[in-house]
């Protein structure tokens, strides 16, 4: 039976051999921690800096089995390793975490707005759609236009389209393949943000500063860090964070996006159960990194301060802008974090780089 605090020495199991697997078996190995990774990709980022891997679907019983027979606690790096994976190490009596309600509840974009809203959470208005019907009577009671999302997958702007007018209605749901959705009224805001946020096995929790994002085509490409703010949206940001951890029962790292109103209010837009990427900046700016963050988290240890020792703006670099390196790495404020991939693809995140300079610069 596991015990924590886990000692080093002990194995943490990743579902996930993306980058932010990757960065999280970084972080593990420096405190102590070997690694094992469940993907079904051979050769993944996360691979080759792990002590081991198991390459097989993520559902995959036997391999499963296989992972908690060598780790003492899992964790998965993104949200869509299937509900079933959990379903299964529960049954194996392995231990995870974050929980599997938390995985549940960001894998559904309507389940995760009710419950953001029945703990008292704002977001912008919306309506689940099953059918062309609804998303009519959608655009009727919330007016045009509306976000179509699919409930489940998607990322990056990906599974999504805007309506403009009820004659839109039909070619739209046809773009997402008529799948079950999610209309959002658009949100009036002056800015994105976000918050990274932790909670450990003893309900401790800790915040590091707000973020400012900046998307491109419904891709993180810039944030920064610390973000200027007031006190009270600090204050708000921070409540939300706190109130959503506590509701979930949380353990680990979770990622909040949200929008800043006009009037100084924030509305949540949605949440990562897991590291995320407006907090890559914490890799360069902070004395703990999220991803050293979440792995003291699930692993029962103490967590680590999050004030900021520089100011950092985070650049993801998409597809070939990776080529760039020789010249980032002349520039003495930079530091360059590259994933391993492969094959660089348009819009694929390929990399980052943090620029720093003063806090008070």
């Amino acid at each position: 039976m596991t015990s924590f605090p886990l000692p080093p020495g002990s194995t943490i199991g990743i579902l996930g051999g993306g980058q932010l697997g990757r960065m999280l078996a970084m972080a593990a190995a420096r405190i102590g921690f070997d690694v094992a990774i469940l993907t079904p990709e051979v050769d993944a980022p996360a691979s080759r800096v792990a002590a081991r891997t198991i390459v097989a679907a993520y559902d995959d019983r036997e391999a499963l089995a296989a992972l908690a027979d060598v780790a003492q606690v899992i964790t998965f790096e993104f949200e869509n390793v299937p509900a079933r994976a959990l379903e299964i190490l529960a049954e194996l009596g392995a231990r995870t975490a974050p929980n599997a309600r938390a995985l549940a509840v960001a894998q559904d974009r309507v389940d995760e707005k009710t419950f953001l809203n029945g703990a008292g959470i704002p977001t912008v208005a919306f309506r689940a759609i099953d059918d062309l019907e609804a998303l009519r009577e959608a655009l009727k009671d919330l007016g045009a236009p509306l976000l179509l999302k699919t409930r489940r997958g998607g990322y990056d702007g990906k599974g999504q389209v805007w309506v403009q007018r009820m004659e839109e209605a039909e070619a739209a749901l046809a773009a997402l393949g008529y799948r079950p959705a999610i209309a959002e009224a658009p949100a009036d805001f002056r800015r994105e943000v976000a918050l990274i946020a932790a909670r450990g096995r003893d309900g401790e929790i800790a915040v590091y500063p707000l973020t400012e994002s900046h998307h491109e085509n419904g891709i993180l490409r810039r944030a920064s860090a610390p973000a200027t703010a007031s006190a009270r949206v600090i204050a708000e940001a921070e409540r939300i964070a706190a109130t959503m951890l506590a509701a979930l029962d949380y353990v680990g790292v979770i990622g909040v996006e949200m929008f800043e109103r006009d009037d100084g209010h924030l509305l949540v837009n949605e949440f990562a159960p897991r590291v995320h990427n407006t907090g890559h900046w914490t890799l360069d700016g902070c004395e703990v990194d999220q991803f050293e963050q979440h792995i003291r988290a699930i692993a029962g240890w103490p967590l680590g301060p999050t004030a900021p020792l520089i100011h950092v703006e985070m650049t993801n670099l998409l597809g070939d802008e990776v080529d760039r390196w020789p010249k980032l790495a002349r520039e003495p404020e930079t530091r360059i974090w590259l994933y391993g991939k492969r094959e660089a693809k348009p819009g694929r995140k390929m990399g980052h780089v943090n620029r720093l300079r003063p806090l008070d610069g």
